[in-house]
């Protein structure tokens, strides 16, 4: 039996919601979602690939940045609105002039995302779980 064969036997099938979560993304890139969710799902997507300030970069070169982070307070737990509000400030004084401090805040602020990245995942999964296959 060859390699092919051997993974063909090997399939998984995803379950119901695991097929949901998936179409959920696949909506997401034809810009399919519905507000609040496809916001959270970039802010979630931008962060994960270079931190807060890749999200507002890329944001702000593609969209409207206030109208996204309002969709975003309205969807993230108090916490997480919190830091995406400071890291916010933060970005915006580095804009204005290198500072190593807004910088540190900047990190803080990526790690308290990733520390608190599961609540985002069940908003996200939630939603999922209303997605017609």
């Amino acid at each position: 039996m060859g390699l092919f064969d051997f993974f063909k036997k090997k399939r998984v099938r995803l379950t119901e919601e695991g097929l949901k979560w998936n179409k959920m993304w696949d909506l997401w890139t034809k810009e399919q979602v519905d507000s609040p969710y496809e916001e959270l799902m970039t802010y979630q997507s931008e962060v994960n690939n270079g931190g807060h300030a890749q999200y507002f970069d890329n944001v702000s070169n593609t969209s409207d940045l206030q109208r996204e982070m309002s969709a975003l307070k309205t969807v993230l737990p108090p916490q997480l609105r919190e830091t995406l509000e400071k890291a916010y400030e933060a970005y915006l004084f580095l804009e204005e002039k290198d500072d190593e401090n807004a910088e540190k805040i900047l990190e803080q602020c990526d790690k308290t995302f990733y520390e608190n990245e599961e609540e985002i995942n069940r908003i996200l999964e939630s939603y999922a779980a209303k997605i017609e296959l």
